[in-house]
């Protein structure tokens, strides 16, 4: 499936005026990458936007040039090439970096801005919910690798309809993260249905009573009355159990830099950690670091 690519440009005071500023001084700021922090990352530079319109505003010191913050998704494995071929500003990962990847960095810096997990989401229509609230791993193993074909293999009870399995993208974190929490060395059916980002997959799981899939948790605290999140081995996936570790298919969102941060990259860092940054992560459904 070929990889698609969503592209966030937040652009609000457009040309701005003509005043020059130094020659070295860039007014855009890009980030590149996973699909679950873009829409984050997204609507705070909307708000740091609406809220000051050029640099100077947000700091004496810099020119007064409009803010242009551009922020695409092309998944994880992209944020980190972005960084290595020097053509984003910030990658953004849903996964932890792998040391192969930091070692090509001799500066490499990572932000970390909220906790995640991979909820193992079933359309809340399907039969399953009013007999089973808990899939062990080894269930779960089964159902995405194909093993179990259809609903009854779950559990004799059920109709014998096809599972619908979901998930994203060869290049999405999520991918990498359900592979090593979950599957190890079994592989994902390549029946699965691939999606394009975290939303299209929850979405995907909405509209079909058949389907399961490794939802985000914020997309689950976004669809909460279209899906039903399983419990893993008997854990329920709560903010209280991702935190102390407990439930097991769990990730970090956020992005990294192979250099110094400039002043004015410094300046919308500092915005994303502010109570608003935090205020906009929870309102996403994920967990802000404090």
């Amino acid at each position: 499936m070929k990889n698609l690519i969503i592209l966030f440009l937040i652009c609000l005071y457009g040309c701005g005026d003509n005043k020059k500023s130094s020659s070295d001084f860039k007014s855009e700021i890009s980030f590149d990458g996973s699909s679950s922090l873009a829409p984050i990352i997204a609507s705070i530079g909307n708000k740091f936007m609406e809220e000051y319109g050029t640099w100077d505003k947000v700091n004496s010191n810099l020119p007064n040039e409009k803010i242009s913050i551009f922020v695409a998704s092309a998944g994880s494995g992209a944020g980190v090439k972005s960084i290595l071929d020097n053509t984003a500003n910030f990658g953004m990962l849903a996964r932890k970096i792998r040391d192969s990847e930091k070692e090509k960095m001799k500066n490499y810096k990572e932000f970390m801005v909220a906790y995640d997990a991979l909820t193992v989401s079933v359309n809340s229509k399907n039969p399953i919910v009013k007999i089973k609230d808990n899939l062990d791993t080894k269930t779960i193993r089964n159902i995405f690798s194909g093993e179990y074909k259809y609903w009854s293999d779950v559990d004799v009870s059920l109709p014998k309809k096809e599972i619908v399995v979901i998930i994203r993208d060869l290049s999405g974190g999520a991918y990498e993260v359900f592979q090593e929490s979950i599957m190890g060395e079994t592989q994902i059916s390549a029946n699965a249905i691939q999606s394009p980002s975290m939303g299209a997959l929850g979405t995907k799981i909405a509209e079909n009573e058949n389907a399961i899939g490794y939802a985000s948790y914020g997309v689950y605290n976004q669809n909460k009355d279209k899906l039903f999140a399983l419990k893993v081995d008997g854990i329920e996936p709560t903010k209280e159990n991702i935190l102390n570790g407990s439930y097991k298919i769990q990730r970090p969102l956020m992005f990294i830099k192979n250099s110094e941060l400039s002043e004015n990259e410094n300046e919308f860092v500092n915005y994303i950690f502010s109570d608003l940054g935090k205020q906009i992560v929870n309102e996403n459904g994920y967990i802000a670091v404090e």
